[in-house]
């Protein structure tokens, strides 16, 4: 009895970690990336209360404990993934849990001995880790607690494919009717208690920076358009082109800026451009891919930083910011009446700044205000002209001086 209540400590604490999730899921206004993680728990909880609590004699026990097992990987895997914007790949995981079930089932069939069944589960489970730290490893958020999350997916990984191995050699074999005062029940039980407090802890500190980050954008936050104040983005532009040189990652600046809005504000008055404004800022957001960043740097000038991203595709991008929004019904204008907007692109260059890309991108943007308005003009750095090239209303490419 005394070696049960003992036993029972880990899925206690892994449903205080669970119920702790839900709070702060609540409470913080997080994404739902946290339910994943509370999800993982109550998971967790599950699997260990099955392996704890029933014969480990019966076959069905470790398909049912694989199965709650499988269930907790897999949302702490969505949850992880979602958190930064990656995919989860949870058809790969899917795959793994149907092999490692099948092949659960012969070893069952074959020998009652533990041995092969607690290394095939194991693995599975390390391999889904594994799959985990692919998918982040795409992510471009690399801050201290990105790569917290990730070092812990490693040593996950590496605990659930080393630690059942390294065990059962000095053990050998291990027989049901004795699983729960074996040597490896001890080492897991152990284990299990360790890797999920530092896991708790590494996403708990997750969800805090989360929490910190959302109050500071918020701070740094035009509340008009819901794009970042001039300040902020300038901030965030020189941190991403100091990470786009160390990486070797291409970036583009564009700046954009209504056409004759303070005809706008003349005629229709200045709510009626504050509605321009937003509704400007409504299809930057709309557009852009969660990797950029955009702010608006004036009164009706916008800028966009567009990663990993050049050349045509940087062009393209703007023009379809320019043609959503000069498609767009501006509140308390007629309704025949639609605004433009032109746009300026620069690529950045070996060894320059933001101060530099910024300069050849408001050039740009001068040189698509004089060409008449309403278009893109990228500099000649991106595709290679001896002169810019613009993109006019028609869509069509035209070099001008």
């Amino acid at each position: 009895m005394r070696a049960q209540i003992i036993g029972m400590i880990t899925p206690v604490m892994a449903m205080m970690f669970c119920a702790g999730f839900l709070l702060l899921w609540k409470r913080g206004n997080l994404g739902n990336y946290v339910l994943g993680f509370a999800g993982a728990y109550f998971f967790f909880t599950l699997g260990f209360v099955v392996t704890h609590l029933l014969d480990t004699g019966s076959p069905y026990v470790f398909h049912i404990t694989q199965f709650f097992y499988t269930l907790s990987v897999g949302c702490a895997v969505w949850g992880m993934s979602r958190r930064v914007d990656q995919p989860p790949y949870l058809g790969a995981l899917l795959v793994v849990y149907g092999l490692s079930a099948v092949t659960l089932a012969i070893a069952i069939v074959l020998s009652p001995d533990l041995f092969a069944r607690l290394i095939i589960v194991n693995t599975g489970y390390g391999v889904m880790y594994v799959i985990a730290v692919m998918s982040l490893l795409n992510s471009h958020r690399r801050e201290a607690i990105d790569k917290a999350i990730i070092a812990m997916q490693i040593i996950l990984a590496a605990q659930f494919m080393i630690r059942p191995m390294l065990t059962l050699l000095v053990e050998g074999s291990v027989m049901a009717d004795v699983y729960r005062e074996s040597l490896y029940y001890s080492v897991l039980n152990l284990s299990l208690a360790i890797i999920s407090l530092a896991s708790a802890m590494v996403l708990v500190a997750a969800c805090i920076y989360d929490h910190v980050a959302a109050v500071r954008e918020r701070a740094e936050m035009d509340l008009l358009t819901g794009l970042r104040t001039r300040r902020a983005f300038e901030q965030d532009a020189v941190a991403y082109m100091e990470r786009a040189k160390q990486e070797g990652v291409p970036v583009s600046l564009v700046v954009a800026d209504i056409d004759h809005f303070k005809t706008v504000n003349d005629v229709f008055g200045h709510q009626i451009g504050d509605n321009a404004i937003a509704a400007f800022g409504d299809v930057i957001r709309g557009t852009i891919r969660d990797s950029d960043i955009a702010g608006r740097i004036g009164g009706e000038e916008f800028c966009i930083l567009a990663w990993n991203c050049e050349g045509a595709a940087a062009v393209a991008m703007a023009e379809r910011v320019r043609r959503r929004f000069g498609s767009s019904q501006i509140d308390g204008m007629p309704a025949d009446q639609r605004l433009t907007a032109s746009f300026g692109i620069a690529g950045r260059r070996e060894g320059e700044g933001y101060g530099r890309l910024f300069g050849r991108s408001d050039a740009s943007l001068y040189a698509a205000k004089q060409g008449g308005r309403d278009r893109c003009v990228h500099d000649k750095s991106m595709l290679g002209g001896e002169n810019v090239t613009e993109i006019d209303q028609g869509g069509r490419r035209a070099a001008t001086a």
